[in-house]
């Protein structure tokens, strides 16, 4: 699945893939699941987890751009100064799977 339109509408990026489908996924949501190193952490071979110590909560941040990565994710530029999340398309959708169902 791949989207054929995206917008920031708000503080919200909005998603219409090409199924018709729309997501729609609110900042403060986006930058609290980055994939990226700094939020995530990442582990060596052994298992042992590096970094992922970044604040849980990003009151008030706000989506200021966004980069397509190939024909596979998209970069958001977040208010913050974040920039190092890569989200596949495929995390998204199991993204908006995750915020459906809070």
């Amino acid at each position: 699945m791949r989207p054929t339109n995206i917008q920031l509408i708000g503080n919200e990026l909005c998603i219409l893939w090409d199924d018709n489908s729309e997501s729609y996924f609110h900042a403060e949501f986006l930058r609290k699941h980055s994939p990226s190193a700094q939020t995530k952490g990442e582990k060596d071979i052994f298992g042992n987890q590096y970094g992922g110590h970044a604040p849980r909560e990003f009151p008030g941040v706000k989506i200021q751009n966004w980069e397509i990565m190939g024909n596979y994710a998209i970069r958001p530029q977040f208010s913050d100064g974040h920039s190092t999340g890569l989200y596949s398309w495929e995390y998204l959708k199991e993204l908006e799977a995750l915020q459906n169902a809070c």
